[in-house]
């Protein structure tokens, strides 16, 4: 099926207030699903909402969750989600961040308590769109065993970087483990295989069957340094903010853990990169940069990627068939047209 952003931006914001959610975080929830989907990362976008409205309906997830302020002192905020979904409350954290930094030089926000907040590349982006440089962490459910192991003790422990280059950003978005996990829910529900290497089975073997590794583990992407990336993402996440490590945390894809909350713990740092320029040159030196990788026959993390907020609404999206009709169905189900 053709839509485009705006489209389902409208509908699936109607479909999370219809759920109980207000007015604002609905929106920005459903913002970052049509965005993600944008951005050709269907494995973080609009395939998720169902499973988001079945937390909602089913308790796992608080639609009337407001973020909590813990502590306050300047450069450093903490908040708790209130089991509050995580797209709008990592949006609003990084938001913040942005305009502490630009006082302080660095600022760090932290949201424990929260649910899956999709792609976090989207929310470092907009903040190197205001001229700042964003770092994220994320916990989710354990899905990796720890370098050498045969049980799952580590999310996919996402990191996400962006910096404004040019007109333009850097963006750094990635998993620790070999793939994300939507990416296997995703091949799961087209039938298609997975590629070598990305997961393995309850006991711990390798496999390409997606329902397979679903029930399974991921692997690390690039073995032991993989893993030690993701242990990083998990301290600064999981037990920095808490409150839960990825070992209790509730799988969001799965319909028995639809009333149990996720209570994962987001971390957002942004710098001002003006306070750290010694010499005035930062952006000379990042144009050569630039430069260089381009002449060396590569290109920049990001690069063609549009920015967040150069995501309109009328920009096309192409939704499987399937998908389409679930969210139809579910629509249907909630009184939206």
């Amino acid at each position: 099926m053709q839509s485009t952003v705006g489209a389902m931006r409208n509908t699936a914001a109607r479909m999370l207030q219809a759920a109980g959610m207000a007015e604002a975080p609905a929106d920005r929830t459903a913002w970052a699903l049509a965005a993600a989907d944008a951005w050709g990362r269907g494995s973080h976008g609009l395939m998720r909402l169902p499973f988001y409205l079945d937390r909602l309906a089913g308790g796992g997830a608080n639609p009337f969750a407001q973020l909590r302020l813990v502590g306050d002192t300047g450069p450093a905020v903490s908040f708790d989600g209130d089991n509050g979904l995580g797209h709008w409350q990592v949006w609003d954290a990084t938001q913040l961040a942005s305009a502490r930094c630009a006082q302080y030089g660095i600022a760090a926000v932290s949201v424990g308590n929260s649910g899956h907040c999709g792609a976090l590349g989207l929310y470092v982006g907009a903040a190197a769109e205001d001229g700042k440089v964003a770092i994220a962490f994320s916990n989710g459910p354990a899905v990796m065993p720890p370098w050498g192991g045969r049980a799952p003790v580590l999310s996919t422990s996402p990191i996400a970087f962006a910096m404004p280059e040019g007109s333009g950003a850097v963006i750094v978005d990635l998993a620790t483990s070999a793939v994300a996990r939507g990416k296997i829910a995703e091949a799961a529900a087209a039938g298609r295989e997975l590629e070598a290497g990305w997961a393995l089975d309850e006991e711990g073997n390798p496999t390409t069957d997606p329902a397979k590794a679903l029930k399974g583990m991921l692997a690390p992407i690039g073995g032991s340094k993989g893993y030690a990336l993701a242990t990083m993402v998990e301290l600064l996440s999981g037990v920095m903010c808490g409150p839960n490590l990825a070992g209790d945390v509730a799988d969001p894809l799965s319909a028995a853990t639809v009333s149990a909350p996720q209570r994962i713990g987001h971390l957002v740092i942004a710098i001002d990169p003006a306070k750290f320029d010694v010499d005035g040159k930062a952006s000379e030196r990042m144009a050569l940069y630039a430069q260089r990788v381009e002449d060396a026959g590569g290109r920049l993390p990001g690069a063609g990627r549009k920015l967040p907020g150069e995501i309109t609404d009328d920009e096309t999206l192409v939704i499987p068939d399937a998908l389409a009709q679930r969210l139809a169905e579910r629509a249907a189900s909630l009184g939206v047209a």
